[in-house]
């Protein structure tokens, strides 16, 4: 297995950052397998979404609806509402795999491989991509 950790820099704001192109060159000259993309955070998640359209953005307000950044959380170190982002990765999983064949990621048309991140106390995130020959 081939494995490297990579930086991606968030800049403490909730966001979705697209890694598609990222993880299509990193599995660029292999062969069949598998690509795993794990974030080894408790604050931060990993989607296939649609990007460019507005998904993005209706991700991140419908985690707002849904864990809403206030006191209600018994985790309560770190900026106000914190707590939630350790409820994220519950709903959207710290990691994902793909299909390679022939050196190219198997997505679908709209597919993207997103780091999910709504954690505004840390603008710094380590994603680790692996690939697995098959």
């Amino acid at each position: 297995m081939r494995s490297e950790l990579r930086t991606v820099r968030t800049g403490g704001v909730p966001t979705v950052v697209d890694l598609t192109d990222e993880c299509a060159e990193f599995v660029r000259d292999e062969a069949d397998g598998l690509l795993h993309v794990f974030v080894p955070h408790a604050t931060a998640g990993v989607a296939i979404i649609e990007t460019g359209s507005g998904s993005d953005d209706d991700l991140l307000a419908q985690l707002d609806v849904l864990l809403p950044r206030d006191e209600r959380w018994r985790h309560r170190h770190g900026s106000p509402g914190h707590g939630r982002d350790h409820v994220l990765p519950a709903f959207v999983p710290p990691h994902a795999s793909v299909p390679v064949l022939e050196g190219r990621l198997q997505l679908g048309t709209w597919q993207r491989i997103c780091l999910v991140d709504t954690n505004t106390d840390n603008p710094q995130r380590h994603v680790r991509l692996s690939f697995l020959a098959g």
